[in-house]
Order: structure tokens, then sequence, then C-alpha cells
């Protein structure tokens, strides 16, 4: 893996990272609830079923795979959880999502916080480092820091200083950070819900008692905190999520909130931003990303639903979307991964294979490459 492969990341074709499980998956996991099959049984059909889909991503042109986040039940909970100070719990109620409660389980502060040497996603990016085997990028994704600010997470007995908080993330964060690229990541993905609720019309998720800038401020200096004196070939992005289960969505609203801060000052090399309805807004935010700066990652296929989007609508969209980023500075994925959580969204797998190659596809007819 050198540095010249990995300068176009994001590439012109991409993905944010989770697939759908496979039956054989949730069989696996239902029978180690139930004592039936060992730990050890139940890492063996995860690591088949992830050098499957690692074969199939190669298959349909993609450039960076991820291991479908086969080994988690939630893309942010699992871990979280692992990080010192930290503890999953069940609440009384799930996240709320548009006609939808979530299954209920989430984290909370129970400690000084620090980053795990221990964490079982370093164990897991290498054994998936390895599956991969220099035939793609292995892509890693991460809930980013700022989840670790919605309201009712942090401890304000432990922390009655919110600042002494947020630069203890930053820390455990940075450590994170090294701990991934020892273990051979180049290719991080950011993944952030937090900074959708920072664009609603009430902050019904966030911390009480700050206003929305004081907020987004805080989003922009956690987030550029963690990334202070990362090594110069490992490749960030952030992807900006407005939530993603069972096919339903949690939170709407364009990202002119946000955009002037954050999409003009976080320090990433690209953005992930969910552009597949209505509920995004348009593309006029666009304008504050810098030139030359970030690509931006248009996520106007969407992963909710199975049918296939038109590739001329598509091809239309994101000239649209040039008119306030340059060409080359734009790439195409759909708005979200496919499951999440282990739930998945509601298409079947082979649909989900149809809208990557096409993504693959519509990238070469509009860049010459991916």
């Amino acid at each position: 893996m050198t540095t010249e492969t990995l300068i176009k990341v994001p590439f012109k074709a991409d993905q944010v990272g989770s697939l759908l499980r496979p039956q054989k998956l949730h069989d696996a996991r239902q029978q180690y609830k139930e004592g039936a099959i060992s730990a050890k049984a139940l890492r063996e059909v995860e690591t088949n079923e992830i050098r499957r889909v690692v074969n199939k991503q190669i298959e349909v042109g993609l450039k960076a795979v991820t291991d479908g986040e086969f080994r988690r039940t939630w893309w942010h909970l699992d871990f979280l959880e692992h990080l010192n100070g930290f503890e999953g719990y069940v609440p009384e109620s799930g996240y709320a999502f548009k006609g939808e409660e979530t299954e209920r389980y989430n984290i909370r502060n129970h400690g000084k916080i620090s980053f795990n040497p221990e964490h079982p996603f370093i164990k897991d990016f290498k054994a998936f480092k390895k599956i991969v085997n220099g035939r793609a990028i292995a892509k890693q994704t991460i809930p980013s820091p700022n989840q670790l600010f919605h309201r009712g997470i942090r401890n304000s007995e432990i922390y009655p200083d919110l600042e002494e908080y947020a630069n203890d993330v930053i820390k455990t964060y940075q450590d994170a950070l090294r701990a991934f690229y020892e273990a051979g990541v180049r290719y991080l993905q950011l993944d952030d819900v937090y900074i959708a609720g920072l664009n609603t019309e009430v902050l019904q998720t966030c911390e009480a008692g700050y206003t929305r800038e004081q907020l987004i401020e805080l989003a922009l200096r956690v987030s550029n905190g963690v990334l202070e004196n990362k090594p110069e070939d490992l490749y960030v992005t952030t992807h900006l999520c407005r939530g993603n289960y069972r096919s339903k969505w949690a939170f709407e609203g364009s990202y002119a909130h946000i955009a002037p801060t954050l999409f003009a000052k976080e320090k990433v090399d690209g953005f992930f931003l969910e552009y597949d309805d209505e509920r995004s807004g348009d593309f006029k935010p666009l304008a504050q990303i810098p030139a030359g700066g970030p690509q931006v990652v248009l996520g106007v296929v969407t992963s909710k639903f199975g049918e296939l989007e038109e590739k001329e609508f598509i091809k239309a969209r994101i000239q649209e979307a040039a008119k306030y980023v340059p060409l080359e500075q734009l790439c195409l994925s759909t708005q979200c991964g496919f499951a999440s959580t282990h739930h998945g969204n509601i298409l079947s797998e082979e649909q989900q294979w149809e809208k990557l190659r096409f993504i693959v596809e519509t990238a070469k007819e509009i860049w010459g490459e991916i």
C-alpha cells in the first residue's frame, strides 16, 4: 500500500461502509446468544462472510472495501462501549426514528475516559486487512468523536466541565487514530449523526445549556483536535448522516447551519454527504467547501430502498452540485451504509450489489475513472 495509491481517497466511486448481514451470520449470532456455538465458532462464521463480501466488493469494481461491519451490532455503540470510561446499557427507550423506535441499547460515561489499547476493533482490522491482502484499500469506519456529545452520555459528576470532557475525548481519539495507523489503517472514516442534530430546529439530542453556534464550534474543535498531528499518509473522511435504521431516518434539515464552520474549516480529506432525498436540502451549502480542499462524496444514490435510480438523473444531480464545487472535487456513493445496525435496510443483497455496481459504472462515465 503506497501513498501514491491513496492520494485519490476518497475515490470517485466510493461507499459508506456497512453491508446487509447475510442470514448465515444472523443465525450464528442467535446460536451464540443461546449458547449453542462458541465465540470462536461465531468468529469463524464472521470471517468467512467478510471474506465473501470483500471478494464481491472487488468484483463490482470498488477500490475501497470494508468488512461490512459484520462483527458489529451497531455502527457506533460497539466501538464506543469499548473505550475506557464508557459502558453499554439498556435504556428505557430506543432512538426515535421516523415512525419507529429502535432496539433499546446505548452507552453512558461511568469513569474517566481514554483509549483502550486492547480495543477489539484493532484486532478486527488486522484480520480484515489480511483478508483484503493488498487487492484493494482496506477502509476502516468508526463513529465520530462528536457522537460522545449526545445528551445523556456525559456523566456530569465525573465531568462537570464540558471542556475537560472534550479534551479527554480528543486525547482518546488521537490515541485511537495512532493505534489504527500502527495496525495498518490508511483510510479512516468518521461517521457522524450528532452533527445532523445541530441542523434541526430544536436541539433535542445535543448537550443542554449551549447555543447552536457554541456546539458547532465545539464539534469543529473536537474534530480538528483529533486530527492534529495525524500521520500524513493517514487519510480521514467524515460521513454526515441523518440516521439509518431499517430504512427509516431520524433527522431532517439542510447543511446550512453547519456549513460555514464545519465545511469550511474541518481538516478532513473528504465529506460523505447525504443527498438522496428532499430532507437534505439543496446543494448551496457546498459553496462553503474550499476550492481544492476536501473531496465531496455525494450520497445521491439511496441505500434505504432497492429500486435503482435513473443514471441520467444521478448525472444531472452531480452537475447541479458542480455549480458550487468543481466537478473534479466531487465523488459518488450511497447516502449511507446498507445496514447501520444488524437489522439492515429493506432491500435484498442482490439489490445492494446492483447499487454499488451502478455507482462504479456511473462514476466511470462521469470522470473516466473511479
